[in-house]
């Protein structure tokens, strides 16, 4: 298993078009991309998955066609979470290669967990919600929410993360917790009746930076999906942590999903690892 320091060294690296939002303390480098990759994932311009060049050896056509499990796809027969409240260890797995998603350990495959979820955005890297002899459950960013596959442990690198971000709905309120303690809580907004932020377990799966847009200097997409909408402006219909120009908004229920949460908590999260754990309660 990794250590926290490895988590560092194996997140997304800088590149050309890109800088760090900012070097968590203890663990991985958030990638941070330009307006046209933000475009990308919130309006559809783009193709996720399109430079996974390793494919786990031995694959068959068949199993190679299968779809990358990415928040642009839909999952049919995933199973679903078995426990969409619960908390885990904190252990997030990387695919060291593109690697078959199963129904079962050794079961069918139904998809493929590529290396990065987007093209130049940064590393894949999802909790583990099970294990089994060589076998590790994992929540996916697909549709439909809540969707889980089992991959082989042989195929990951491990780490652990030490935080917890807990969205309490009807209190509208955030938790950030590192090592079992608290970190912060603030008011949030959350969507709308007619479009609800969606409960259940999700994770932290990317961070971008967009400097041409007012709302928020840094949007951290979740692995889960408006269950109302199928896009949001043409994207995939992602819901996000961000912030928000004006105060009002937090406390309420009026956006489209998405979490809303004030300046002074997106400072804390975005220190937050890649993979960490995300609950979203009802109460």
């Amino acid at each position: 298993m990794a250590t926290l320091t490895k988590l560092r060294r194996t997140a997304a690296q800088p590149a050309t078009a890109r800088r760090p939002v900012r070097r968590a303390a203890y663990g991985a480098v958030v990638a941070v991309v330009v307006l046209n990759l933000v475009a990308a994932l919130f309006t559809g311009s783009g193709e996720p998955g399109t430079d996974q060049d390793v494919v786990v050896a031995g694959v068959d056509a068949t199993t190679a066609a299968l779809p990358l499990t990415t928040t642009y796809t839909t999952i049919d027969g995933a199973p679903p979470d078995p426990a969409p409240q619960r908390t885990t260890t904190g252990l997030v797995v990387h695919p060291v290669r593109e690697t078959p998603v199963h129904d079962a350990p050794g079961g069918t495959p139904l998809a493929r967990l590529p290396r990065t979820m987007l093209r130049d955005v940064g590393d894949t890297w999802v909790p583990v919600i099970e294990q089994q002899a060589g076998w590790l459950r994992v929540l996916l960013p697909s549709r439909p929410n809540g969707s889980t596959g089992w991959i082989r442990a042989a195929d990951v690198t491990e780490a652990r993360t030490p935080y917890l971000i807990t969205v309490h709905l009807r209190s509208k309120k955030l938790r950030l917790e590192k090592d079992g303690q608290v970190v912060g809580t603030w008011k949030v907004g959350i969507g709308k009746p007619a479009t609800p932020t969606p409960a259940g377990r999700t994770f932290l799966m990317a961070a971008f930076r967009d400097p041409n847009q007012a709302f928020s200097p840094v949007i951290l997409p979740l692995g889960t999906h408006s269950p109302t909408l199928d896009t949001f402006g043409g994207g995939p219909g992602t819901v996000a942590i961000h912030t928000w120009p004006t105060a009002d908004v937090f406390g309420t229920e009026t956006s489209d999903g998405c979490i809303r949460v004030p300046a002074e908590a997106l400072k804390k999260l975005i220190d937050v690892p890649l993979g960490t754990l995300v609950v979203i309660t009802e109460d």
